[in-house]
């Protein structure tokens, strides 16, 4: 019985932790939501993927009390998948008069093999994108477009290697069409990975050695998926970029 109970528990909290669901916050008094639509390499992740962390993951603590992230971005989902499966729908049924609509895909919205999930950068992706941003307005609340954040690729020489074709200036394109700020975090990240370089950068993502992480037991090298010091820098990439925009109602409340 003990065991079942453990079981039972730490499966729980990993619902707790993937899902950042609403339900389980209170919202105190004249405090702002961020909520974050996106994808794998924003969303929460348990124990058991550890040291693989979303930079929504780690977001909230970069803010004061005012402030409270809702990390919705889920693995695999597209602009499109995830509004076909009614992510979106779900936040338009929460969010408030005031609380901001943080949009960040490209990732999978590239992957022409699967039509679920493949959008074209100069039409279809931009008029998904559109659905987030008429649906935040419609309930009063902010909604801030994100460019895909780069995945790490070098050539042999060293030089890095632009992974997102079309999309982040098709996002750009939209952001100045319907005057939605925009936090650019292609550009950010190619800074960050290029000041690195190809080897150094490898300690924001999830490159492990054999035997490294007892999740990873095997080792993994991945230039998508960051782990938790790679998601710690680009949420302060985020937070750089909050700043910049001095966007209201959130970057007075930065710690």
């Amino acid at each position: 019985m003990i065991v079942l109970f453990s079981i039972i528990f730490v499966f729980s909290i990993g619902i707790i932790t993937v899902n950042s669901s609403s339900s389980n916050k209170k919202r105190e008094e004249n405090q702002t939501w961020i909520y974050i639509a996106g994808d794998s390499t924003a969303s929460n992740y348990t124990e058991e993927r550890a040291p693989r962390t979303g930079w929504g993951q780690v977001l909230d603590p970069l803010f004061d009390k005012k402030i409270e992230v809702i990390n919705k971005a889920a693995s695999g989902r597209s602009s499109k998948s995830f509004i076909a499966e009614g992510r979106l729908d779900e936040i338009l049924s929460e969010i408030q008069k005031g609380d901001y609509l943080f949009i960040q895909f490209g990732h999978n919205d590239a992957k022409e093999d699967k039509p679920s999930l493949y959008t074209d950068p100069s039409t279809t992706y931009k008029s998904y994108l559109k659905q987030y941003i008429d649906g935040a307005r419609e309930q009063g609340a902010l909604p801030v477009l994100l460019t895909p954040v780069e995945r790490r690729t070098f050539s042999e020489d060293g030089t890095f290697i632009p992974s997102h074709g079309d999309y982040p200036k098709a996002m750009k394109e939209l952001a100045q069409e319907e005057n939605v700020p925009v936090l650019h975090m292609t550009e950010k990240t190619t800074e960050l990975y290029n000041q690195l370089g190809p080897e150094e950068s490898k300690d924001l993502f999830m490159w492990l050695e054999e035997d490294e992480s007892p999740n990873y037991s095997e080792g993994v090298q991945d230039s998508t998926h960051f782990r938790k010091t790679g998601a710690t820098e680009i949420a302060q990439l985020v937070v750089e970029e909050i700043e910049r925009l001095k966007l209201k109602g959130l970057y007075s409340h930065l710690n």
